[in-house]
């Protein structure tokens, strides 16, 4: 990526205005009506105002039209107010305009973003680890994703009483679908029923909350037994992807639904390629409205990485989650013919006995359609068949898994520009890093009659301390440049869950199992659900920004693949999550649905504006006085202009006790990644007589001759011995 675009100045009707003018010379044509999501803030409180009807009046008033068949899409009316209709430029003009409409923004098709990985992070599995059954059985974790398996053992109510007295959600499945004790609602938005034909739904699902199931495996990968963070609770499936996406207005129904239906806590593995503006991200609209009514959402950074400013969930009222490595990877070895053995990363699960077959690398085997070079990436129409078949197919580039089979090869070896991820494939492969690629490209060229055998894949366990997936997005934060993320890390890589029979472990597949291995943040995300959920089991009672906080603040320090930002907190935010240690933070920072708002003046969003959103009243200051990075969340970040120049950064703010009653914390600072700053605290120490009793304290960093390429970061450290609440600081310049 390039520089980094500062946070827009302008105002929400400025926005409007640009977005308007670049579609005012679109016609009128009926055929040229597209969806567009009408987002009008909070419900109102009267209790006359029946939102439907108002909906349905804002569109014969927009359109003209006595009747609205087949305009409305969605009405958004249980927890925040709006609506999705079909409609054409001129009367998007006209909608956006009206008073009481937040914004108006087009349906977008949003993307899809274990047996080990709960052992590696400290949640061990019976007596070993400390819980609370009873709440935890209370607990409801809301799934916004492909939709769910039924049938699976993960899923199975088995020893569940029946659904907590505080669930007001329906089972709306569709056909052949039946909840249970453990699955208590769902809902389809998709028209094609709540079950889960792809497996991604019922993978995240089960890895946040699904039963301990033994002796699952991938046709004997990973062996063990699958299980979810707080397998006592209870799930709520919100079906809102198909093959083609997950578009937004479908997306914010669910939301609407999920926060009335009564779910504790959401987990969203779904995002953009990019960040949004908050009034147009139904990400961020939806998460907002569920944390005003306490309720937690957990989302996917997004797996556009190593690359900067990628991270497209970057709202400071969800938690963002990156993706991480276990102790547990899965390799594939090739056995050339000269018995050199090359190391390659696959879940491949295909027995070739040792048996060596003939390499032909693609350049080798051109069609008279392609040259060399593009054959060299086995490109489609660019293979001979008749060179191919029955041979080991290597290739410069994993384009030739979509031509692999259909030409007839045996197996595949390809170099892999994700040399850190194992992934599936649907014959024997092993995606090779550089350097063994080139290994034996030189075999190949050297052999009259060059051969190799893939092996089946193999679990090793190494004591390394995890590493960022070269994948996941990375910060900063384009939007609210002031908000470190990703907020935390979790397991993301080679993690096996539950998965749907009706869907394929990977593209080409034909196989069809009941456990799968998948790589993506959309893995990581329902990891730190479960632990956010573990957490609310213990306090029932704490605010999403308490567990939040709890989860942040005792995070483990880690390590980032890659070099420059790719490499530092943009890559990782707090560090990774550990489950036990956020039970005891000792000190939280709290936010509330106020803080939030008074951060939204700061972004120059106006009081106006902010009183349809937050459904209340609203004053922001005339000047611009309040600063963002004095939003009193866990970590410290700030943008500065320039990098040359020497500089003073102050941030403001307020901890509170949830430790021991009469407690010290001295502060602590440690040196992070860049130019050295200087940081200090006032005061120094902070002193507590009760639990809940808040302090406030300033943390004033000074600095000079940034890094352009790096940013400058330290840890601020509040230790009573007991507990260390640690913080990252973050300092960067325009010119990252």
């Amino acid at each position: 990526m390039g520089k980094l675009r500062a946070p827009s100045s302008c105002l929400l009707s400025c926005l409007l205005v640009l977005f308007l003018s670049s579609v005012s010379a679109v016609t009128d044509d009926p055929q040229d009506r597209q969806v567009y999501i009408v987002y009008m803030g909070s419900l109102p409180s009267r209790a006359d105002y029946t939102p439907m009807s108002d909906h349905m009046s804002i569109l014969q008033e927009v359109t003209g039209e006595s009747s609205n068949e087949g305009r409305l899409v969605r009405s958004y009316k249980r927890s925040f107010n709006g609506f999705a209709a079909r409609l054409t430029a001129s009367e998007l003009e006209r909608v956006s305009e009206m008073e009481g409409v937040v914004s108006v923004f087009p349906n977008k098709m949003l993307q899809l973003h274990t047996t080990q990985s709960w052992d590696f992070m400290g949640l061990k599995q019976g007596k070993g680890t400390k819980r609370n059954p009873t709440v935890e059985s209370d607990t409801i974790i809301g799934v916004i994703d492909t939709g769910i398996t039924p049938e699976s053992e993960s899923f199975s109510d088995k020893g569940f009483g029946p659904p907590p007295a505080k669930w007001k959600g329906v089972c709306s499945g569709g056909e052949n679908f039946t909840c249970n004790n453990k699955l208590i609602g769902a809902r389809d938005y998709t028209s094609e029923g709540a079950r889960d034909t792809e497996g991604h739904g019922t993978h995240t699902a089960s890895t946040a909350a699904g039963n301990a199931v033994a002796d699952t495996s991938f046709f004997g990968i990973g062996n063990g037994t699958a299980r979810g963070g707080v397998p006592a609770s209870r799930i709520a499936a919100y079906k809102v992807c198909t093959p083609t996406g997950c578009s937004s207005e479908a997306l914010l129904s669910a939301f609407d639904d999920a926060i009335a239906d009564g779910v504790d806590l959401l987990t969203i593995s779904i995002g953009g390629k990019k960040a949004s503006m908050f009034e147009s991200d139904p990400v961020a609209i939806g998460a907002f409205h569920a944390m005003a009514k306490g309720i937690l959402t957990v989302t996917a950074a997004g797996n556009s990485g190593p690359q900067d400013s990628t991270t497209s969930a970057v709202a400071p009222w969800m938690l963002t989650v990156a993706a991480s490595t276990t102790d547990r990877s899965f390799v594939t070895k090739v056995v050339l013919g000269n018995n050199k053995t090359l190391v390659g990363k696959s879940v491949n699960a295909f027995d070739m006995k040792g048996k060596k077959y003939s390499l032909v690398y693609g350049k080798s085997a051109a069609s008279s359609a392609c040259s060399a070079e593009t054959a060299e990436l086995c490109k489609p129409e660019c293979l001979k068949q008749s060179l191919v078949k029955g041979k080991i197919l290597v290739c410069s580039s994993p384009g030739g898994l979509k031509v692999v089979k259909s030409v007839g090869a045996i197996a595949i070896i390809y170099k892999s520009p994700k040399p850190d991820v194992a992934f599936v494939h649907p014959l024997p492969a092993s995606g090779l890093p550089e350097k063994e690629f080139e290994s034996l490209v030189s075999y190949i060229e050297s052999e009259n009659s060059p051969q190799a055998a893939i092996l089946k894949t193999e679990a090793i366990f190494n004591r390394t301390s995890p590493l960022i997936g070269s994948f996941s997005s990375r910060g900063p934060n384009t939007i609210a440049v002031d908000i470190l993320k990703p907020d935390i890390t979790a397991p993301g890589v080679e993690i096996l869950a539950a998965y749907s029979p009706d869907g394929e472990p990977s593209e080409y597949d034909t196989r069809h199992v009941k456990y799968a291995v998948l790589s993506g943040t959309s893995m990581a995300c329902p990891h730190v659900a479960g632990v956010a959920s573990y957490v609310k089991t213990f306090y029932p009672k704490w605010s999403p920004s308490m567990i939040q906080s709890a989860i942040m603040t005792t995070a483990w320090p880690v390590n980032a693949t890659g070099t420059g930002i790719a490499s530092t907190e943009f890559a990782y935010g707090s560090g990774h999550v550990d489950p036990i240690a956020s039970l005891n933070p000792g000190l939280v920072y709290e936010l509330n649905k106020a803080d939030h708002i008074a951060f939204l003046c700061g972004m120059n969003y106006t009081s106006n504006i902010l009183k349809i959103i937050s459904g209340e009243t609203v004053t922001c200051p005339e000047e611009k006085e309040y600063q963002t990075r004095n939003l009193n969340y866990p970590s410290m970040s700030a943008k500065l202009s320039g990098s040359n120049n020497s500089f003073t950064v102050t941030f403001n703010r307020t901890v509170t006790n949830v430790g021991a009653p009469k407690s010290t914390y001295n502060s602590k600072v440690v040196p992070g990644h860049g130019s050295k700053l200087s940081v200090n605290v006032t005061p120094s120490v902070l002193s507590f007589k009760t639990v809940n009793e808040k302090q406030s304290f300033m943390v004033t960093v000074t600095g000079k001759d940034l890094d352009s390429e790096l940013p400058s970061s330290a840890n601020l450290i509040w230790s009573d011995g007991k507990h260390n609440v640690r913080s990252p600081i973050v300092v960067y310049t325009d010119a990252n």
